[in-house]
């Protein structure tokens, strides 16, 4: 008998072993599940107690906002990490399977479900006779809401072309538009903030999307030395990201939250709460990319830093969600 496979009488006995492939099948899409609750569930949670009253739909809109910022890293970070794949000496010809024309998808339906709470006056639609899809011309957000639909659906033809490089051009559209819908008019310097927010979410989405190909293309390639070499390579390009990540997620928080009231907001606002929640898990995540960093220098075996940068990788998608949930809460100081 091996360590490897089963004994006749113990597959006969219970039945086949499941495949490995099967069995991460299955934990991932109980990740995504739980995932999805987050911004499913989290509004009347982070609400309860505030005083505050929450957005019509509330869930199913930060849900979405979830679904869309995934779509976003997972596309770019495709990107960037072919990118530095190239610069890898020896690197293997062979590629993971591209998720790009996925994550467009996914993106488009999340983008239109988005256009269609706008079209109604951010109001949820209860039937296609309440949308007015005309009407989205007449105001920024619907026209920001517009320009993400199609952003991601010519991201997904271009996925599909010869040049897949060239999604970076839509992909650059939603992150502007993303980082414009932040920050409306009446908000104080609107477009600090919406610089802010561009700077924030596209190193956001290099670091999560980057991270999940990168692991994804270790194991498509098989080599040792490939892979650590492209990991090292990751690992100096993350550590700059973290860094402007930490930098204007803090400049945007007291720019909402004066350092006067931080501490009061955090505990007794519900974007407060979210803000610590994600604050929270973004510090988890650094320790764990540290821990990746050491064991990537220092171990025997360079690619053992692969364990703590999958746990990596799900805390980041619990902090996706939870971003999603904060673009649905009510933001603590109106401008």
């Amino acid at each position: 008998m091996t360590l490897t496979r089963p004994t006749p009488g113990v597959a006969d006995a219970g039945g086949p072993a499941p495949r490995p492939g099967t069995a991460r099948a299955v934990a991932t899409l109980l990740l995504v599940g739980l995932a999805a609750m987050i911004p499913l569930l989290g509004p009347s949670a982070a609400l309860h107690g505030t005083g505050e009253a929450a957005a019509p739909g509330a869930g199913g809109i930060a849900l979405l906002r979830a679904v869309l910022f995934a779509a976003l890293c997972v596309s770019v970070g495709e990107l960037f990490v072919n990118r530095l794949a190239r610069a890898v000496p020896g690197a293997p010809p062979a590629a993971p399977r591209s998720w790009a024309v996925y994550a467009a998808a996914a993106g488009f339906v999340a983008a239109l479900g988005l256009a269609s709470v706008v079209s109604t006056g951010n109001l949820v639609p209860g039937s296609l006779a309440d949308l007015d899809v005309g009407g989205l011309y007449a105001s920024r957000d619907g026209k920001l809401a517009l320009l993400e639909v199609n952003a991601f659906a010519v991201a997904g033809l271009c996925a599909l072309s010869r040049r897949p490089g060239s999604q970076v051009w839509p992909l650059a559209a939603v992150v502007v538009a993303e980082a414009l819908r932040a920050h409306p008019a009446p908000e104080h310097s609107p477009l600090v903030g919406s610089g802010l927010t561009l700077v924030h979410l596209t190193c956001a989405a290099l670091w999560v999307g980057g991270l999940l190909h990168a692991l994804r293309t270790l194991r498509r390639w098989g080599v040792p030395e490939a892979g650590a070499a492209l990991l090292g390579l990751y690992a100096r390009v993350a550590a700059v990201l973290l860094g402007a990540i930490t930098a204007t997620g803090v400049w945007s928080s007291l720019r909402r939250m004066p350092p006067e009231t931080v501490l009061e907001q955090l505990t007794q606002t519900a974007y407060g709460r979210a803000l610590l929640a994600k604050v929270i898990l973004v510090a988890a995540v650094a320790g764990l990319a540290l821990w990746a960093r050491i064991r990537l220098r220092r171990a025997n075996d360079p690619l053992t830093a692969c364990s703590p940068a999958r746990t990596e990788v799900v805390a980041l998608g619990v902090v996706v969600a939870v971003s999603g949930l904060l673009t649905a809460l009510p933001v603590p100081i109106r401008w």
